[in-house]
Order: C-alpha cells, then structure tokens, then sequence
C-alpha cells in the first residue's frame, strides 16, 4: 500500500461528496432527524427515549452509511472509475482503504453531529459517559460504511443495492436484540444472531448506555466490530479486480 496514492484517493472522493449536497444531507441530517422525531414520539414517555435513545444514536449513523456508500460505491463501478482506478499503478488497498478514511471521516461527523444534537439538545442521558457512546456510534458508522462498500460487489443497479437494506440490514435489527432480549429468543434465532455484526454492535451501545458496564463483554463486542470492519474491507478489496475487468 501506498499512503500517498490512499490519501489522493480518500481527498477525490471527500470532493466528489462535498459536490453532492443531496448525499451529504443524507448522510449529516437525516440521522439527526431520526433521533428527533424519536424523542418527540417518547415526548410524554422519557423513560422509553432514554432507555432505547442511547443504542439507536449509534444504529441510526451505521444504517445511513450502510446506505449511501453502498450506492456510492455502485457508482463508481458502474461509471467506470473504478477500472480507470485499477489501470493505474495502484493497489487495490489503496483504493478501497481511500474510499474508507473519506467516508470515515464523514461517519466521524456524523456521528458526532448525531451525538451532539441528543445530549445537548434533546436531553438523552446515559450510564456511560457522553464521549464513549460517540467514540461507540462512529465506530458503528464506519462498520456500515465497510458494509456497504462490500455488499456494492455484488449488485449491478442501485436498485439492487437498496434490496441489501431489507435483506441485511433489517433482519439484523430486528435479531439484535433491540425489541426483544436475546436470551427469550428462539435458539436458532438466537444462534443465528451470534453471526450477526449488528448484534454486537447493538450490545456495546447498550452497555454503555444503559448499564455503564465496560467489561469483558463490551471488549469482545468492540473486537467483533472492529474485526469485521477489517473484514469487510479486505473482502470488497479482493472484488475489485473481478467486478471492473
């Protein structure tokens, strides 16, 4: 890899966003309004605002990014960037980790933004403190943000890319344990969560926001994160020759 060649790639496509106010406020606001009209729902029940607030201010950030980089990057396949890309003396890690610290540094914002907007205004509390569920809601928008960028591969139109929303995305919201504890779940359901990134994500948020706990647990739910965000990465990298031969 190249830093050079990785930091010129990441700088062409922050210009490319910054040219497309529609995608950035797709990206920046609709997170934001999401977690407002949840709290004007709960408006007369703050308790049921405070207690699943905390998990969806990082859920919110990590379904946008999923979003708009998975079609981003459709697009730039598509279009015949990516084999322009590929024809020069770059490495496909180059590419792809460019196309990862733009749009992380976006999910950095965003969920800052997101963050800011809830505690600050909104008047959402938790039991950990402020700064690791925005440390926590970053990192789940950069997990969504590598999703995306793979799940890209394997579609040809934008419209098959949206169909990845409800056929990864929500079955992972729905199995992560949001509406229903984990342990009253069937266990197939149960097993199958357990392969889930989303699950483990969701439970990080809910330690440190619901119960303040940073233990064993909430190091293994990081690494999973973590982990699979790598994973992502390299997988969509070792796509790019296949898709844009």
């Amino acid at each position: 890899m190249s830093f050079r060649a990785t930091f010129a790639t990441a700088v062409r496509v922050l210009n490319q966003l910054r040219r497309d106010p529609r995608t950035l406020a797709l990206l920046l606001f609709v997170p934001v309004l999401l977690v407002f009209l949840l709290e004007q729902l709960f408006s007369d029940r703050r308790m049921v605002f405070q207690q699943i607030g905390g998990p969806l201010l990082g859920l919110f950030p990590l379904i946008a990014m999923f979003l708009v980089t998975s079609i981003t990057m459709l697009r730039e396949r598509v279009s015949g960037t990516l084999e322009r890309l590929m024809a020069l003396p770059l490495a496909k890690l180059d590419i792809l980790a460019g196309y990862a610290i733009a749009f992380g540094l976006v999910a950095a914002l965003q969920a800052i933004l997101v963050s800011v907007v809830a505690f600050g205004l909104l008047g959402l509390d938790t039991q950990g403190p402020p700064w690791a569920v925005v440390l926590l809601a970053v990192s789940n928008a950069i997990l969504g943000m590598s999703l995306g960028l793979f799940v890209s591969a394997f579609a040809r139109t934008e419209f098959q890319a949206i169909q990845f929303m409800p056929a990864f995305i929500l079955p992972q919201i729905l199995l992560c344990g949001l509406f229903t504890q984990r342990s009253q779940m069937a266990g197939w359901m149960r097993g199958l969560s357990d392969a889930l990134p989303f699950t483990y994500a969701y439970d990080a948020l809910h330690r440190a926001t619901q119960l303040g706990l940073f233990d064993g647990r909430f190091v293994l739910d990081l690494t999973v994160t973590i982990g699979v965000t790598v994973l992502a990465l390299t997988l969509g990298a070792s796509t790019l020759r296949r898709r844009t031969g």
